[in-house]
């Protein structure tokens, strides 16, 4: 009785092709995006690498890791060659990275301009399918007592309570705040709801001595800073 065959491992490539043997050799920095993935997904099919399989992730993501970081689980899975537990390890991979860059951003602690508010939050925010609003608190030397996230929400917006923000602030002591949300369309141009929760939140700030410094809208690509532009 003939044997299935199975499935492709890194360890039955060409020494050459094997991404672990060449980091070793060569360093990390020596890999492709695609040698990368096929390291966390490990192995192929009977008939695919899984380098091959990486490269057609990649493809699905036009070949931009930020495209690649919005990836849900089922666009994983819809992917030949990948199942849930591999598209779990992927998922796993980046949030680490988006988490590495928050943290490298918090350790900054103090907030001098609105290019350290996108360090801390494009990472975090940038990316996502869905909106998401958060409110960063300040001392009186704007470092960082806190961050906050206020609502979480759908493709197009997410309700955004005012008192939720104040209480927060409130409780931390804190001295100034910073709103931050993103916009999951790509279009960073503040929309009149986002310029009607600024004036509310200013208003509402002044009431307890609190001072808004910003409200930053990310995307993926590019930000706005209503500080910056003048419209606080």
């Amino acid at each position: 009785m003939d044997k299935q065959p199975k499935n492709l491992t890194i360890k039955d490539w060409a020494l050459e092709d094997r991404p672990r043997e060449k980091m070793m050799a060569k360093g990390i920095g020596a890999l492709s995006d695609a040698e990368l993935i096929a390291i966390l997904i490990g192995s192929g099919t009977q008939n695919e690498t899984a380098v091959s399989i990486s490269q057609r992730i990649l493809k699905a993501a036009d070949n931009n890791l930020n495209e690649l970081g919005k990836f849900s689980l089922p666009d994983f899975t819809s992917i030949k060659g990948i199942g849930e537990a591999k598209g779990i390890t992927i998922m796993a991979a980046l949030e680490l990275g988006r988490r590495r860059k928050r943290a490298d951003a918090l350790n900054r602690k103090q907030i001098t301009s609105s290019a350290d508010v996108i360090e801390i939050f494009q990472p975090q925010l940038g990316d996502l399918p869905h909106e998401e609003f958060w409110v960063l608190l300040l001392n009186r030397a704007n470092r960082i007592l806190d961050q906050v996230r206020v609502s979480q929400g759908g493709i197009t917006g997410t309700v955004v309570d005012v008192r939720i923000i104040m209480r927060s602030a409130v409780l931390a002591s804190a001295s100034g705040i910073i709103l931050c949300h993103n916009h999951p369309s790509g279009n960073c141009k503040p929309s009149d709801e986002d310029t009607k929760i600024t004036q509310k939140v200013k208003q509402a700030a002044q009431t307890f001595d609190i001072s808004l410094l910003d409200h930053v809208i990310v995307t993926d690509q590019k930000c706005t800073s209503f500080a910056d532009d003048g419209i606080l």
